[in-house]
């Protein structure tokens, strides 16, 4: 479903995508595929990723002096220097973020030579939303997300987007059920792509 809206303003935006979950049914995860379809839409290239594609051990900078950065923290470091906008949905843990998504940041924001490094972060654009089963949709956790990645050197658009009441906001195919909240998500969507892209 293409909502229509004048995106003349847009200029083409290489996107990356992903869900701070695991779980294969995640509602994180069914609002990155709606999300991303938006995007491709409004005439971005994306790239979605599943993290449970990309397993690698908790930061520790013992093994990082041993072995060096996993290969699949690499892959998705990589994938955020291409990119210039970056969507994340993040459950809410306990009024936080995962550490799934902590241990992306942490390694990210490193670079091959074990140093502290913000290529990743320094000129990319992040939007942050949760699938939550609150009236709040889950972006109670996002304000320490934010933070984190605001110090290490990236740029969070102040609009977040919330999907109240999860369990039943998706249908069989996982896509929103709600007009209203699939065309909120779609103007969250554009406006994110409206801040964060660039002439090429």
């Amino acid at each position: 479903m293409l909502i229509d809206q004048e995106i003349d303003s847009i200029h083409p935006t290489k996107v990356l995508l992903f869900a701070g979950s695991l779980r294969q049914n995640s509602d994180n995860k069914k609002l990155i595929k709606e999300t991303a379809i938006f995007a491709t839409q409004l005439g971005s290239d994306v790239t979605v990723i599943d993290l449970k594609n990309y397993p690698f051990y908790f930061y520790d900078e013992d093994e990082e002096e041993i072995f060096g950065m996993p290969e699949n923290a690499k892959k998705i470091r990589d994938l955020m220097i291409e990119s210039q906008i970056i969507f994340i949905a993040s459950p809410n843990y306990n009024n936080s973020f995962p550490a799934l998504v902590k241990n992306i940041l942490d390694w990210t924001s490193r670079n091959e030579e074990a140093e502290a490094s913000r290529e990743a972060f320094k000129g990319k654009t992040f939007a942050l939303m949760s699938a939550g089963y609150g009236s709040k949709g889950g972006v109670k956790g996002l304000p320490h997300l934010r933070a984190v990645i605001a110090n290490i050197g990236g740029t969070v658009i102040k609009e977040e987007f919330g999907v109240p009441d999860a369990y039943d906001a998706f249908d069989e195919q996982g896509l929103l059920i709600d007009p209203e909240l699939k065309a909120k998500l779609f103007k969250f969507v554009e406006n994110t792509l409206r801040a964060g892209s660039k002439p090429t």
